[in-house]
């Protein structure tokens, strides 16, 4: 039997689609307050700080579905650079970990969403828990 949350029902009461459009699992990025939510089933499980494209580099904006997934990728762009727990969602661009945790909460990266490697190790398994085609990657300032 599937869980029901308060979220839920209150989206279906309320005539609301936006917790079945959005996905089971939602990592919401803002640009602007350098944040990624992790929201299941509409409830936020995780606020982490993450780092985005630096001047010169841009994150794009949008919603997605992860294309794929990586316990460990080697950047083929950039000097073959580790992305662990990579969540790819539109191209090239992914969320993953990092070990250069002193500079999130603020832009840093060359385009892609960078976590504290532990965060990004959660959010990866959450997406292999809950699947790719119910989750959404929604990066807006």
């Amino acid at each position: 039997m599937k869980r029901i949350t308060y979220a839920m029902t209150l989206a279906f009461l309320l005539g609301s689609s936006v917790v079945a459009s959005a996905g089971a699992l939602v990592a919401r990025v803002s640009l602007s307050t350098q944040t990624m939510e992790v929201l299941r089933y509409g409830e936020v499980i995780h606020t982490w700080p993450i780092s985005s494209a630096r001047k010169g580099y841009s994150t794009p904006m949008g919603t997605w579905r992860p294309k794929r997934i990586h316990k460990m990728w080697h950047s083929r762009t950039y000097d073959m650079s580790p992305m662990p727990f990579a969540v790819f969602y539109d191209r090239g661009w992914a969320i993953h970990g990092t070990s250069a945790v002193g500079r999130l909460g603020s832009p840093a990266s060359h385009g892609c969403v960078r976590l504290e490697t532990a965060n990004a190790e959660i959010f990866y398994n959450l997406v292999r828990e809950i699947g790719a085609g119910n989750t959404r990657v929604i990066v807006e300032n």
